[in-house]
């Protein structure tokens, strides 16, 4: 009987660019690699806010720097984990041990969904940060396309994570 427990049985086989590119979980990790560095870049390029008054900064979401400071994190650890989670799709066909096999596709199944719940947090804190926002007459223009466009791409990113963690190899 063959062993074919997460796929080991396959491992060996050639590398193929063009299938490899178009497989659902490749396309999902680099959505989610694209909105993970919209929501951390934009944040640290444009989410603090210098006021008139002194060179202080402020977060633009109600002057909340942990709220920045939140979304930068989860944005800069989902960035990483795509990255290493790519790395391991590509060497993955090369792995024979079933052991290996299944601690990784375990392993992107609970961090998908650990991240899945993140990103809610994170789009809920900001959101709520947003809508509580009043400007003050100390600080410059509040950069109202930026807030947005991270409220939006952490919305994204929940989507996109979500269907990472249903796409996962142990479903298929």
């Amino acid at each position: 009987m063959q062993n074919t427990a997460y796929g080991a049985s396959f491992a060996g086989g050639a590398f193929d660019f063009a299938s490899f590119f178009k497989q659902p979980q490749t396309i999902l990790r680099i959505l989610s690699w694209i909105f993970s560095i919209v929501v951390f870049a934009t944040i640290t390029a444009e989410g603090y806010i210098n006021l008139k008054t002194s060179a202080a900064t402020k977060c633009m979401y109600n002057n909340n720097d942990s709220a920045c400071s939140y979304g930068v994190g989860i944005g800069v650890l989902a960035f990483v984990a795509c990255v290493i989670f790519f790395l391991l799709d590509v060497y993955f066909p090369q792995i024979s041990n079933a052991k290996d096999r299944r601690y990784i596709v375990i392993g992107d199944l609970v961090f998908s969904a650990s991240w899945t719940f993140l990103w809610f947090v994170c789009f809920c804190l900001l959101t709520n940060q947003w809508h509580q926002t009043n400007v003050d007459p100390n600080q410059l223009e509040i950069p109202n396309d930026a807030a947005r466009a991270v409220i939006a791409f952490s919305f994204f990113s929940i989507i996109s994570w979500v269907r990472s963690t249903s796409n996962s190899k142990i479903f298929s």
